[in-house]
């Protein structure tokens, strides 16, 4: 154990800035790496990096280590997991922490395997054992329904952390730290994908997984246009509208939407549920949220035992009313 040193977060980039995963990952791993009283590294891959190394070192990074070449521009599994390997096994990290994001999910058990470690993945909690000095991972099982905590002794101690389970540092621009350029040897041939065409999806307003504020429908909306009462809600308050899987398989809204284990994984301040049943499947996606409100006439219904309040009724006469006063809260 004593020749793995320091925590390191695989970072990921943006339209050339550091991903909000990132941000957050750096700044969980500055608090177990202060915790262990050592370093906290990260590693860049991508291709004209500019200033992006710098910022990582405001968010917390001690020490930055970039892999910059015209063949690392986009995401591929080949090529990525190559220089992964290499920096791993000559950095040796005790704890490598990985967005649970596209890329993430699917590199770290492809780079697991290459390493012969065990790897946690959608992890929600993590923390130092004080007696073992072990990494203690919480992450959800069965569907969401409970939370299990595991440890590893095998090293690097692998995780993938959800999106917005933890917190960023407040950058600080005059954070000093190290620098160091990876010499890549990538041979063009052995990539065995190539990107023809990258497709933007079109998001009109707030990001489902940026939104502070989600108002989420489900199948008792019962059709496309009953979608527009939760859009004027989300609207007033800056937020996001988002579904359970039956509306999107009914086509009243599309499936990018979705929130739930098949869909997008969101921890908003705010999560107003509504005509939501309260599904496993569901719940697994939003029951970080901060706040959950339910809407149901339902009173039995799973999704009051999340929700911090809760609105017994239907909601085409309970939402109208619930908009109109949050119009005048904000008005006053």
């Amino acid at each position: 154990m004593a020749e793995f040193k320091g925590v390191m977060v695989c970072g990921e980039t943006v339209e050339g800035k550091l991903s909000s995963i990132t941000t957050e990952l750096l700044g969980c791993g500055r608090r177990l790496a202060d915790e262990l009283k050592e370093g906290l590294l990260c590693i860049l891959i991508g291709n004209q990096l500019g200033e992006i190394p710098q910022k990582a070192i405001a968010s917390g990074a001690d020490k930055v280590y970039t892999a910059d070449d015209p063949l690392l521009k986009e995401y591929q599994t080949d090529s990525y997991i190559a220089v992964m390997e290499k920096v791993i096994k000559d950095v040796s990290p005790q704890i490598l922490l990985l967005g649970q994001t596209a890329i993430g999910r699917d590199l770290a058990p492809r780079l697991a395997f290459r390493l012969g470690v065990s790897l946690s993945m959608d992890c929600l909690e993590l923390n130092i054992d004080p007696d073992t000095k072990l990494l203690q991972q919480t992450r959800p099982v069965y569907g969401g329904n409970a939370r299990a905590i595991f440890t590893a002794e095998s090293f690097p101690q692998m995780i993938t952390v959800r999106q917005k389970a933890m917190s960023p540092l407040e950058p600080d621009e005059s954070r000093k730290g190290e620098i160091v350029p990876i010499k890549v040897d990538l041979d063009p041939a052995k990539i065995r994908t190539k990107v023809i065409e990258t497709v933007k999806e079109e998001i009109a307003g707030i990001k489902l997984e940026d939104a502070e504020v989600i108002v989420t429908g489900g199948r008792g909306i019962g059709s496309a246009e009953g979608f527009k009462q939760l859009e004027e809600l989300a609207k007033i308050l800056k937020g996001a509208v988002g579904a359970s899987r039956p509306p999107c398989d009914n086509g009243w809204v599309p499936d990018t939407i979705q929130v739930g284990l098949t869909g997008k994984i969101v921890t908003p301040e705010l999560y107003i549920a509504v005509a939501i049943s309260g599904a496993s499947q569901h719940l697994a996606g939003c029951s970080s949220s901060k706040n959950i409100i339910a809407i149901n006439r339902d009173a039995e219904a799973n999704i009051f035992k999340e929700a911090r309040f809760g609105v017994v009724g239907d909601w085409k006469q309970v939402l109208p009313a619930f908009t109109e006063e949050v119009k005048k809260l904000l008005a006053g």
